[in-house]
């Protein structure tokens, strides 16, 4: 199993420069570019040739742009912006070897049935997986734990996964959302493994359903998410690709950014290695 890092874990303490580097001495296998912040701040004095640059000879390979958002329930310019953005990313994605894009739905979208989420979310994945796939591009369908967002279950983003009926549309399996709205661990046994694209790796601290957020992820291995649990059972269903480490509490950005991803790392190898050979 290969590890990488998603750079929201470096979100206050890095730049992309930096992760570049780190991550690279770091031993890790992949980076998630994060493309709302970390990437245009880059591009300011960079370029993507320099990006091409960099893994024609890194070890580490580019895993994942995140994210893609609001992806659902925009108006007309709103969802032109959205297929523009995907168009970007596939487009640089193509030049440095990025073949997976990250969407997330829209939050707090008022009142909205589960049928209305489910055809607005399969319509938008729909057309955008057409767009993506002369690029050889994946989508991910990420699922966020809290009861504002409109696809809050690892259940949820399966049906609508399944029912885009799209090869390259599949679902963004990350530990803490799935504990954060109670997802089924039955759902994950049932599953086709093969929409699980990209694992996002953390752990939480032992809160209610419904009242965590992201500041209340903690490393791999220190909270209350089962991740013996997932991760067995991704093992046993033939898992095999990669699991990336994405955490953004706040105290870790106190942290040099150097230290920051070596804890990750250990922390993560150390949940990994229990169910799956890295590597």
């Amino acid at each position: 199993m290969k590890i990488g890092f998603n750079e929201a874990t470096t979100l206050g303490n890095s730049t992309l420069e930096q992760d570049l580097v780190i991550g690279e001495k770091l031993g890790y296998d992949y980076i998630e570019i994060r493309t709302m912040d970390k990437l245009p701040e880059y591009l300011k004095t960079h370029t993507v040739d320099d990006l091409v640059q960099f893994f024609a000879t890194s070890k580490m390979k580019p895993l994942a742009f995140n994210t893609l958002y609001p992806v659902t329930f925009n108006d007309a310019a709103g969802e032109q912006k959205i297929v523009d953005d995907l168009t970007y990313m596939c487009e640089v994605g193509d030049k440095i070897g990025c073949k997976i894009v990250i969407g997330v739905c829209n939050w707090d979208q008022g009142i909205k049935t589960k049928t209305e989420i489910k055809n607005e979310t399969v319509r938008m994945y729909q057309k955008l997986a057409d767009i993506a796939a002369p690029y050889g591009v994946k989508l991910c369908i990420e699922f966020c734990g809290a009861p504002v967002h409109t696809v809050n279950t690892f259940e949820q983003a399966m049906e609508i996964a399944e029912a885009c009926n799209r090869d390259n549309v599949g679902v963004t399996l990350d530990c803490y959302h799935f504990h954060a709205m109670n997802s089924k661990m039955a759902a994950l046994e049932a599953c086709d493994v093969n929409k699980v694209f990209i694992v996002h790796l953390d752990d939480a601290e032992d809160l209610p359903v419904g009242q965590g957020s992201d500041e209340n992820r903690v490393w791999p291995g220190d909270g209350a998410v089962d991740l013996d649990g997932i991760l067995g059972t991704l093992a046993k269903k033939g898992y095999s690709n990669a699991i990336s480490v994405e955490l953004f509490r706040p105290e870790y950005y106190q942290l040099p950014a150097e230290e920051c991803l070596t804890i990750a790392k250990q922390k993560s190898e150390a949940v990994v290695s229990r169910h799956f050979t890295l590597g």
